[in-house]
């Protein structure tokens, strides 16, 4: 939370500092004779969009640095057991993420989409990550089921998938958590 506050801090500061930039060559150009005011300010519009774009990438960087990170997705292959309504995503019991869908979402996730429904920061070691997902199942019956699972979380970025897969042998959906390598 703090890097987070001088990050802002350091953004503002080098905002102010382009428009006071900007305002300077404006003047300077208005004295000479040379490339048009409004050259200089596309020129300086173009740079301080490229600044932007560098201090969004190290913002990512401070905020999630690869060593903590862990990215969690969601993914469907439903058909006729499962019609998801809600996803709560817990992480070492902590609530991290939760999700209404629309039908539209649904739709996206049932033709191949995946979704990323958290990323943040746990220190290196075990932690449990446990999904609760809530839907109408077979018969048209209110489902609300849960799946937990223990992942060790080392220097490199953790990535872990969420599955909801219809089960035909059993006639109800399987939900699963796939790490990626």
């Amino acid at each position: 939370m703090k890097i987070a506050r001088q990050n802002n801090t350091l953004l503002a500061s080098t905002l102010i500092l382009l428009l006071g930039i900007v305002y300077a060559v404006t003047a300077v150009a208005q004295d000479q004779s040379g490339p048009s005011v409004s050259d200089n300010v596309q020129d300086l519009k173009q740079r301080v969009i490229e600044l932007n774009r560098d201090l969004f990438i190290l913002e990512e960087e401070l905020l999630f640095p690869a060593n903590t990170q862990v990215a969690v997705f969601l993914s469907m292959d439903v058909g006729e057991f499962f019609q998801l309504d809600a996803v709560n995503l817990k992480i070492d019991g902590k609530e991290v993420s939760n999700y209404l869908y629309t039908e539209k979402q649904v739709d996206a996730l049932f033709r191949g989409g995946i979704q990323r429904l958290h990323i943040g920061n746990v220190r290196s070691g075990e932690h449990e990550i446990t999904a609760f997902f809530t839907g109408r199942g077979p018969q048209g019956r209110d489902y609300r089921r849960a799946v937990s699972h223990t992942f060790t979380k080392g220097g490199d970025i953790k990535y872990l998938e969420l599955q909801i897969r219809d089960s035909i042998q059993l006639h109800q959906p399987a939900l699963t958590v796939k790490e990626w390598q």
